[in-house]
């Protein structure tokens, strides 16, 4: 690698970081999102005590809040690198730390945490599979992931690929949306499908044990009805909703 190639690739991490670290870019997850999370982990945890719970890429702290109560008993402590976010995230939740998605970069020892939510991160990071990596690391055996994300192949996404239309969801620059619907760049780097996300996940050494799925909140109106409808099949659903143990 040239020392030009070297610098772009440091640069990188950079402007994202930037591009996170302004207060206008959206850091929080829907609450119906939110919501069936914290059912999904609150039926996964319903037999066991007190459990350490992480809220990975916590942002402004509304996805843990809003999971908390269905959650009593449960410590659960909100981790982003963002420290907007945390500023914000601590006016929501009693605890809220700075982490780090590579290796060592959370600040729990290892097979310390009983489960992790991960609302809508993944499609955000450059390195996922480092973030996986970290993510087991802190992870107790047969701990539980709960992670989010949206879904490329969401009903709506296959009729605009066939009209030549950039998929929902999908962004070619941080600075502005081009050739889709929307405005707000919110800086999706990867996206998934049921299949792929399914085989990137057990590929990180875990083993799925439920895969929902959720509807978007901002599908037009009108067209809610038929995104519920989607959720029964999460192939076509707007968002992905799994549900893992390590193994």
């Amino acid at each position: 690698m040239t020392t030009a190639q070297t610098d772009r690739a440091a640069a990188q991490p950079r402007e994202l970081r930037d591009f996170y670290e302004n207060p206008a870019v959206p850091v929080a997850s829907g609450t119906p999102r939110s919501l069936r999370q914290a059912r999904m982990l609150a039926t996964a945890l319903r037999t066991r005590p007190a459990q350490t719970i992480l809220d990975i890429g916590c942002g402004d702290g509304t996805a843990a809040a809003t999971a908390a109560p269905l959650l009593p008993g449960h410590r659960l402590v909100g981790v982003d690198w963002s420290q907007d976010a945390l500023r914000r995230a601590r006016t929501r939740i009693p605890y809220a730390v700075r982490g780090e998605l590579t290796g060592g970069g959370l600040p729990f020892g290892s097979g310390s945490v009983d489960a992790v939510l991960f609302s809508e991160v993944v499609e955000h990071l450059v390195d996922p599979d480092a973030a996986m990596d970290e993510i087991r690391r802190v992870l107790r055996p047969g701990g539980h992931l709960m992670l989010s994300t949206p879904n490329l192949a969401a009903w709506y996404n296959r009729a605009l690929l066939l009209a030549g239309v950039q998929p929902v969801f999908s962004e070619v620059s941080l600075r502005a949306i081009h050739g889709r619907p929307g405005r707000e760049v919110v800086g999706h780097l990867r996206l998934y499908t049921a299949r792929a996300l399914r085989e990137f996940v057990a590929a990180a050494g875990f083993t799925v044990v439920r895969l929902e799925g959720a509807p978007f909140h901002g599908v037009p109106r009108p067209l809610r009805p038929l995104d519920r409808l989607a959720c029964r099949r999460p192939s076509l659903a707007s968002i992905l909703l799994l549900h893992a143990r390590k193994t």
